[in-house]
């Protein structure tokens, strides 16, 4: 994506990213709320229903552009400046993919119509814990890997 660009090129390109993305974190967690404020949902209800599987949606959309855009990208900006931030990587990217398959899960669960819907609220509330962890985590790539380079850009 960011080939043949100047190092600041790269960098202002990937602050863009990660800002659109952090704006789509914003929405899975504005829906998270309002998902696990609504009481005594069932498979039956259909607007709670259709929350459910919009929450679900968006959070496969949001793991899937952090691992497959967000996360090279940083990656790859931190290997151009070449300064050992990249050596985070190594450390964070299995525990991010931990929580990508507990939340993987959540979802292939309850959009499949096989989840318990008498423990959904159980449920969230593990989901949430794990989204919690995923976001400590992204947060510290995001701030050792791209943030630690503003004012070299500057």
């Amino acid at each position: 994506m960011l080939d043949n660009c100047t190092i600041e090129e790269r960098w202002n390109a990937v602050d863009k990213l990660v800002e659109r993305w952090l704006q789509e974190r914003q929405l899975v967690i504005v829906q998270f709320c309002a998902l696990s404020g609504v009481h005594e949902l069932n498979q039956d209800d259909d607007p709670s229903s259709m929350r459910l599987q919009n929450f679900c949606q968006l959070l496969v959309d949001y793991m899937s552009a952090g691992h497959f855009e967000v996360y090279y990208e940083v990656i790859r900006e931190a290997e151009a400046f070449q300064d050992g931030s990249v050596n985070l990587a190594k450390g964070l990217m299995p525990e991010i993919t931990l929580t990508t398959k507990i939340s993987m899960d959540f979802n292939d669960l309850y959009t499949s119509g096989k989840g318990d819907w008498g423990h959904l609220s159980s449920s969230l509330s593990k989901l949430g814990e794990n989204l919690a962890a995923r976001f400590e985590l992204e947060d510290q790539l995001i701030n050792t890997m791209h943030e630690s380079h503003r004012e070299q850009v500057a």
